[in-house]
């Protein structure tokens, strides 16, 4: 309800029927002031009633803009009121002192009506504010999200590059800014090179923390290793790896897939975390997916990861690809996209003929091997990793 403190002003002509207007007015304990004229209006006026005899006619339009206005006439067919509807009243009442009741029931409305439309530009000026602040806070973490991805990139290793007779290069493009994936490639003597890849659950800034954490545990355990027994290095250190994040708490898991290429066998060694879409082996004619299988990284504790392995023709190409990809594939399933991942790797020869055949619509592209920076580019649905490793006899790739 309006409150009854707020002043209506009565503009009449002095004299009984102005004093008996007011009254009327009044009588549901209404704050009244009435005067002869527009300009004698105390300016904590909230509604004018204003006779139609009162106000001259170029004078309405004035008053109608500066307050709420409802006019009263003794005849409908006045002149005056004519011209007070052209310049925008609220209401009129056709003898007023006859219907008291609904010229108090009117006032009280327009007040009311009043009321909610200050509110209503209160809270839109509010609104403005808070939109401001929420704009300007945006921007500083759209500059954060930035600063963090060319970290993130500083800490990718150089591409293309070559590790003994194995070449190895890559492309990263995250969903915004930030990526849950990561790898790396390391040659760690002649006869072996180290490599893994993974894809922290979610996206953005929370993932992006665990791929720095990735990175520094397999650069202090690399370190560790004194170069015997390939074949458990990729199991220790996805078991290492799992107690890792479940003692962080952060709720974080990933998928991982861990590599030692041993160059005098010509053999890889590998272990894996639910990796998906499994790393597809390309060689004579034939592309086909690795075989095995492992549980995720930092879900459930005291986990084994495989032990296993598989020989290296002398002309390989090795994909590894995040599951970002299976959402820029053709097909109604997953087996359908799986099947046609394997096609499209073993009709690519390059790494840039993948990419452009997939439906990534207008994506960022840098030096850095990771797309992002680029305010205009489509956002992803998913980060989205290929990595591409060949040899050894593939010296042209």
């Amino acid at each position: 309800m309006p409150s009854d403190n707020q002043l209506i002003g009565v503009v009449d002509t002095p004299g009984e029927e102005r004093d008996a207007l007011a009254e009327t007015i009044a009588r549901d304990g209404l704050a009244v002031f009435a005067v002869a004229s527009i300009e004698q209006l105390p300016d904590e006026t909230a509604l004018v009633v204003a006779h139609s005899r009162a106000v001259p006619p170029a004078a309405w339009p004035e008053l109608c803009r500066r307050l709420p206005t409802l006019v009263v006439s003794d005849d409908r067919q006045d002149d005056e009121l004519i011209s007070a509807v052209d310049a925008g009243l609220v209401d009129y009442v056709i003898d007023p002192l006859r219907h008291g009741h609904l010229l108090r029931r009117m006032i009280r409305r327009v007040i009311e009506v009043n009321r909610l439309a200050g509110e209503r530009e209160r809270d839109r000026r509010r609104l403005a504010e808070l939109n401001e602040h929420l704009e300007t806070h945006l921007a500083m973490l759209r500059l954060d999200q930035q600063a963090g991805g060319q970290i993130q990139r500083k800490l990718l290793p150089p591409h293309p590059q070559r590790s003994g007779s194995v070449n190895c290069d890559y492309w990263l493009a995250p969903s915004l800014y930030l990526s849950g994936d990561f790898l790396d490639f390391q040659h760690y003597d002649d006869r072996y090179t180290l490599f893994y890849f993974a894809d922290v659950s979610g996206h953005g800034a929370s993932s992006a923390f665990v791929t720095v954490l990735l990175k520094y545990l397999f650069n202090r355990w690399q370190g560790e290793w004194d170069g015997h027994d390939p074949q458990d290095l990729g199991p220790r250190w996805l078991a290492a790896l799992n107690r890792e994040l479940l003692d962080t708490g952060i709720g974080k898991h990933a998928t991982l897939f861990v590599g030692v290429i041993d160059h005098e066998r010509r053999y890889l060694h590998y272990s894996l975390g639910a990796q998906l879409p499994m790393p597809v082996l390309v060689a004579g004619g034939d592309a086909s997916p690795l075989a095995g299988e492992g549980m995720p990284v930092g879900l459930f504790p005291d986990v084994e990861y495989p032990r296993l392995g598989c020989p290296l023709p002398e002309r390989f190409k090795l994909w590894l690809c995040s599951d970002g990809i299976l959402e820029c594939l053709p097909g109604e399933t997953l087996d359908e996209r799986l099947g046609e991942l394997e096609r499209r790797v073993l009709a690519n020869d390059t790494l840039k003929g993948l990419k452009e055949g997939l439906a990534l619509g207008k994506v960022a592209e840098d030096d850095g091997g990771i797309a992002a920076d680029a305010p205009e580019h489509d956002e992803l649905p998913d980060d989205l990793t290929i990595m591409m490793l060949s040899g050894f006899g593939d010296d042209d790739s």
